[in-house]
């Protein structure tokens, strides 16, 4: 198509506006990135450049605190999290998206409702619970808590993506002798790994970075995840507040989650688009 004034400044414009995003979206990072690596005397100076870096900064935040046990904790409970809410939400996705019983679309609803709620409203609740269970100022009730967030949504994703696969592959399964489990297990989940794969990325981001239960259900240091760990970053004195100690720290747990979302964009994005229309 030939280049008009009117279609060079859409062009422009769409392409200005995309740099704008992208400039919005990245420069806080960046600019943690760089604060990571100046010295302390030049932290409070505007530079897009570091003159020096400071790598220091990053072996700090390993020195006299478990640091490194708060990255295992985090590792734990997520990956805790993302096997728990698949399992589940498979189990619940075939069973609200095949089966039809009374009131099906009624709990698809209450499942989403729940999810709405501040975890503030739940925080008294949970805390209840969790001592009840034995299980404070432990990792298991960051994973029992943080199931209240990422399994609603995983079972609705899930059961929309569900709702949507060919009838007769079930069906032509069921001929066959197939168990329900067995159609489940060796039809649907090959089927769904798109849509297990964003469910389990965005359950494992979540998890990696919830904050208000961590603080709340952990009392010690070697039981706290990295949020609540990067918080609780102190300096050499109790006036000093250690920012280059605390950015790198936030960048090191942020790069993990970023990698995962550029190796699995594709999937992501498929995912969530078919979840979306199917159904």
């Amino acid at each position: 198509m030939p280049m008009t004034p009117g279609r060079i400044v859409r062009t422009t414009a769409f392409y200005a506006l995309v740099a704008v995003i992208v400039f919005y979206a990245v420069f806080p990072f960046y600019y943690a990135v760089i604060s990571s690596l100046k010295p302390a005397s030049q932290l409070f100076r505007i530079d897009y450049y570091p003159a020096y870096f400071e790598w220091r900064n990053y072996v700090r935040i390993f020195e006299g605190q478990p640091f490194a046990a708060n990255l295992l904790n985090s590792i734990l409970v997520s990956l805790a999290v993302v096997v728990l809410s698949t399992l589940l939400g498979i189990t619940a996705a075939y069973a609200l998206g095949r089966v039809t019983f009374r009131g099906r679309q009624t709990i698809l609803v209450s499942i989403l409702g729940v999810s709405m709620f501040p975890q503030v409203a739940v925080l008294s609740g949970m805390f209840e619970l969790i001592r009840a269970l034995g299980l404070y100022n432990n990792l298991a009730s960051l994973a029992l808590s943080y199931m209240i967030f990422t399994l609603p949504f995983t079972v609705w994703v899930l059961t929309t993506y569900v709702q949507g696969l060919p009838q007769e592959l079930e069906e032509a399964a069921i001929m066959d002798g197939a168990s329900p489990w067995s159609v489940l297990t060796r039809i649907f989940v090959p089927l769904m790994m798109p849509a297990l794969v964003t469910t389990g990325l965005l359950a494992f981001i979540a998890a990696w970075n919830e904050f208000l239960f961590a603080l709340t259900f952990t009392l010690t240091n070697e039981q706290r995840t990295v949020p609540v760990a990067i918080s609780m970053i102190t300096g050499g004195s109790a006036h000093e507040l250690p920012w280059a100690n605390i950015m790198a720290a936030s960048v090191l747990v942020t790069v993990p989650v970023v990698a995962l979302v550029l190796v699995f964009q594709k999937r992501i994005v498929s995912g969530l688009t078919a979840g979306a229309v199917k159904g």
